[in-house]
């Protein structure tokens, strides 16, 4: 199964992501959880306003402790954080 992690920034958290940066890649790299698609949300003016990952994990519990337990979450970057179940639509009949 796959399914998409939406995780928002509380507002001003530009540096607080440079400084969390390398231990949330890090962690990411070497989780045996791997995402499928994982990087950062931005405006039209490339300010970065969240994170975006697509999973693909046996159930959605495996998926909300890798998120949750990110950097990113630990140290309050994130403001909301949405999981749900992905359905690739494209290609099938």
């Amino acid at each position: 199964m796959q399914f998409i992690a939406y995780c928002l920034d509380n507002p001003g958290m530009a540096e607080h992501r440079r400084t969390h940066f390398a231990t949330h890649k890090a962690r990411l790299l070497a989780s045996p959880l791997k995402a499928l698609i994982a990087g950062p949300l931005t405006t039209a003016d490339g300010a970065t306003r969240g994170s975006f990952f697509l999973y693909e994990a046996d159930d959605i519990e495996t998926v909300r402790r890798q998120v949750l337990e990110d950097p990113f979450n630990a140290a309050g970057i994130w403001q909301t954080v949405d999981i749900f179940r992905f359905e690739n639509k494209v290609g099938s009949p």
